[in-house]
């Protein structure tokens, strides 16, 4: 990635990863991702503000040869190899610079990076960092989505560096309102990774408008140089705002649960209901997390393999634990041939959520028609209250 310059004395000078497709060894990403790194210079000192994935170091360095600036500071937001993997090497090629980050980001960078305490500054909410004419002010964020994650703002600029929050997992483009699909990206961004911890999103949130800031430069995906569009969206995604949507996840062996399936679907959509179906053998779980952001009902189908839940099924269930998404209720379509136990598993695995279980339907072998009554009947019991 070239360098940009996004302000006088601001720059971008990160690097994008056409390649890449898979993240934490479980996010898709169809559109590879983005490391991005800032460099602000003022009349005295320059600080970089978080680094890139290692292997991408060099052409990081590369961008600031272009500058042809040696930052004074290092400055850490997240400690998470993708931001902070390089932070090694720029201060082996920066031998003058300190480290800036958190009292717990010092003792995660320790822990994962290997850093010289010797060079470390920690900052706590409200310091500042003063580059001459150039202010830098840290907010420490925990939980978002780490518990050492920081804020930086440019304070003359009003520019906002969240690091992960406020992002998107794509390489295309520089700025946010030059993609028609920025919005579809920064929504399964949220649900893979920002969902879980809505509140801390929420006090992030407040953080941010409290700031007003013109322009918001995340770690992944593009600049916002529009930020109430994005912050309009994370308030709708913090506070859980959903709508009359359900969303299916289902895997079939013989036909018997698809039956089922397709049954539900037909129902709901006959109420008006949004249905989403994903038979989850084939499907992108970046997709159905995404989904997950705004859905009022989820159902889990699945038959019984080996006296339990299909492993497919049993792997989505686990994801919407991990995911909480903030749907109201649950409902499960299973079938077996010699024996059950896909709906008993299926329930202790979402146990503990918040969603109320509005009902199953367990089918020995072929469903019948009474079995396909039960289904339409969980179709109103599922949607019940809404509008």
């Amino acid at each position: 990635m070239a360098t940009i310059q996004l302000e006088h004395g601001v720059y971008s000078v990160g690097a994008k990863d056409w390649q890449r497709r898979l993240f934490d060894g479980l996010i898709p990403l169809p559109q590879g991702t983005s490391y991005n790194a800032y460099l602000v210079q003022g009349n005295r000192d320059a600080a970089l503000i978080d680094t890139v994935n290692p292997g991408f170091e060099d052409e990081l360095l590369a961008n600031l040869a272009t500058l042809g600036v040696s930052p004074r500071y290092i400055v850490m937001n997240h400690a998470e190899p993708d931001h902070a993997g390089s932070i090694p090497r720029m201060l082996q090629e920066f031998p003058e610079a300190r480290l800036v980050l958190t009292g717990k980001g010092a003792d995660m960078a320790a822990a994962m990076h290997e850093l010289p305490s010797e060079r470390v500054d920690t900052v706590s909410t409200g310091d500042t960092l003063e580059l001459g004419g150039k202010t830098l002010r840290f907010l420490e964020a925990p939980f978002v989505h780490w518990p050492e994650t920081m804020l930086t703002y440019l304070e003359e600029d009003k520019i906002l560096f969240p690091c992960d929050f406020l992002g998107a997992h794509t390489a295309a483009g520089i700025y946010a309102d030059e993609l028609d699909d920025w919005e579809s990206a920064a929504k399964r961004y949220f649900g893979e990774i920002m969902m879980p911890l809505r509140k801390a999103g929420q006090r992030a949130l407040q953080t941010v408008e409290d700031l007003e800031p013109t322009l918001i430069a995340p770690s992944h995906g593009p600049v916002h140089r529009d930020p109430e569009r994005v912050l309009s969206l994370y308030r709708r995604w913090t506070a859980g705002e959903t709508e009359a949507k359900v969303t299916i996840c289902y895997v079939s062996m013989w036909g018997a649960t698809d039956k089922l399936v397709r049954t539900l679907a037909d129902a709901l959509i006959e109420q008006g209901v949004h249905v989403r179906l994903f038979p989850l053998p084939e499907t992108d779980l970046g997709e159905l997390a995404k989904e997950l952001v705004d859905s009022r009902a989820i159902v889990l189908g699945a038959p019984t393999v080996l006296g339990g839940l299909h492993p497919a099924a049993a792997y989505a269930a686990l994801l919407v634990r991990a995911l909480k998404p903030p749907a109201e209720r649950a409902a499960l379509l299973s079938s077996y041939g010699w024996g059950g136990g896909a709906a008993r598993q299926a329930k202790e695995l979402l146990e503990g959520t918040k969603m109320e279980l509005a009902g199953a339907v367990e089918v020995h072998g072929t469903p019948r028609p009474a079995q396909y009554t039960q289904v339409r009947e969980l179709a109103t019991s599922l949607t019940r209250g809404w509008q």
